[in-house]
């Protein structure tokens, strides 16, 4: 089993949430964060005062998979996040040592 774990833009969320599900990811968890990269934040204008927004809005994607849906899942994320612009993110796969599922007690892969 693997985590895997992407920022995203936020507005490409439920291209993403879709992907997956056509590839047979059957959870996920979303939560919106907020960071930079290369892409080092920008300036904006508000009430006539420049100012500088150094973390951008981003959605973390955690996903856990077993091992014979990792590739199809990162393939899926990718093209579904894809713009071709800076900022489109990252993704982060780790190894997953144990999965329990609390209202069942399942553990491992059929506990995902």
């Amino acid at each position: 089993m693997k985590l895997i774990t992407s920022i995203i833009k936020p507005f490409k969320l439920d291209e993403v949430r879709e992907a997956l599900a056509e590839v047979g990811v059957t959870g996920l968890t979303v939560t919106e964060v907020k960071g930079f990269g290369r892409q080092k934040g920008h300036t904006e204008l508000y009430r006539g005062a420049e100012y500088v927004v150094d973390f951008l809005p981003k959605v973390k994607v955690e996903v856990v998979v077993p091992g014979n849906l990792v590739d199809a899942a990162i393939e899926a994320i990718t093209k579904a996040a894809h713009t071709g612009k800076i900022g489109d993110g990252k993704i982060f796969v780790s190894p997953i040592e144990q999965a329990i599922r609390i209202r069942t007690g399942e553990t491992n892969e059929s506990a995902v």
